[in-house]
């Protein structure tokens, strides 16, 4: 069965991004042991600390190298990804021994989906900059993209509410992350 890392670029506890990855988790039917990534206590990149290892970076990597594939749900924030996020990508990048470049680290060659529901733009910038920086660290991220435009409804109730078109987009990428 494949092993499918959630994460949510939302901190929020009932962000519409969390709310989309449990609908996505739904979409996967069974098909996936899916795992949530709990990042909170992952530090700021700092190459002062970064060895040895903080333990919450230890546990990130293990949890990305166990996976067969990551899919991030990300609000966009001022056009780009939330900073938490980038951070979290940036020590996914990182060697995991000092000095250490040949070894490819845990995000190389990852199946890597990315969702996000968000303003009118449906989180077009955000998707294209972590398309871009995914890309560049060198995970595999696949063609299949959702964005939401969240309708008015969804900001006065605090409730992600999908299109026919959203669920269809979703479900295609769930089908494509078994696939992979």
């Amino acid at each position: 069965m494949k092993k499918i890392l959630f994460v949510v670029g939302s901190l929020r506890g009932e962000s519409f991004n969390r709310q989309m990855a449990v609908e996505a988790e739904k979409m996967l039917g069974g098909e996936a042991d899916v795992r949530w990534l709990d990042y909170g206590a992952v530090p700021m990149l700092n190459q002062d600390n970064e060895f040895p290892t903080p333990e919450a970076v230890v546990r990130l990597r293990e949890a990305v190298t166990e996976s067969n594939a990551v899919w991030i749900f990300t609000p966009e924030y001022n056009g780009s990804y939330p900073g938490h996020l980038k951070n979290l990508l940036d020590w996914l990048s990182r060697p995991e021994k000092p000095m250490d470049y040949a070894t490819p680290t845990s995000i190389v060659g990852k199946a890597v989906a990315i969702s996000g529901a968000g303003g009118k733009a449906a989180t077009a910038g955000c998707r294209a900059k972590l398309t871009e920086m995914l890309t560049f660290i060198r995970a595999n991220v696949l063609p299949e993209q959702t964005g939401v435009a969240l309708p008015p409804e969804s900001w006065s109730t605090n409730r992600l509410i999908l299109s026919d078109a959203d669920r269809q987009s979703l479900q295609a990428q769930a089908d494509a992350l078994i696939g992979q």
